[in-house]
């Protein structure tokens, strides 16, 4: 696991101590910042992306840096294979974030101030419920979910490689697994 401030990457990346995310000149800096410190990571990384020094963010970077983000993560096929997890959101950042991945249909794992990791965006509740099983278990494997689910095997396997895919958790060989806690 990897910790990225947010808004160092913003101070950095615009070479001045802003807190608050604005613009979308200011979420690409922020991500082309940020997508260079990813690249640098071994595959399978996950990365704590902290928003706890970030005033405002409002819709249209949230969506130039968040969404841009994780879009080429997510596809059938992805360059590179990492994880993000949002750490410290507020709940003024959830919603400008909640409203992207909705518009994309993407979801992420996020972590509020409490530690206490969440499941956002664009998800059925049949996978909040499957995601919320890893998460409780640790580590599960495709039989034992579909016994404690009820869903027959092959479903709960395409459910849990769609999560992995979309990369809400990780799977390691025949489990699927959380993503983790920030240290």
């Amino acid at each position: 696991m990897t910790h990225i401030d947010v808004q160092s990457a913003l101070a950095e990346s615009l070479s001045m101590p802003y807190h608050d995310l604005v613009t979308r000149r200011t979420g690409a800096a922020v991500r082309t910042f940020i997508e260079l410190q990813l690249s640098g990571l071994a595959d399978g990384t996950v990365a704590f992306l902290d928003f706890s020094r970030i005033g405002v963010l409002d819709r249209s970077c949230a969506d130039e840096f968040v969404a841009k983000l994780m879009l080429p993560l997510t596809v059938e096929n992805p360059s590179r294979d990492g994880y993000v997890v949002l750490h410290g959101l507020s709940e003024g950042h959830l919603d400008s974030i909640e409203q992207v991945l909705h518009a994309h249909g993407l979801a992420l794992v996020v972590q509020f101030p409490d530690g206490i990791a969440h499941l956002v965006g664009a998800v059925t509740e049949v996978e909040r419920r499957l995601w919320q099983i890893v998460m409780v278990s640790g580590r599960v494997a495709v039989d034992g979910l579909a016994a404690e689910t009820g869903l027959a095997i092959d479903e709960a396997l395409a459910l849990l490689d769609s999560l992995a895919r979309r990369r809400l958790v990780r799977r390691e060989q025949d489990c699927y697994c959380p993503l983790g806690t920030a240290a």
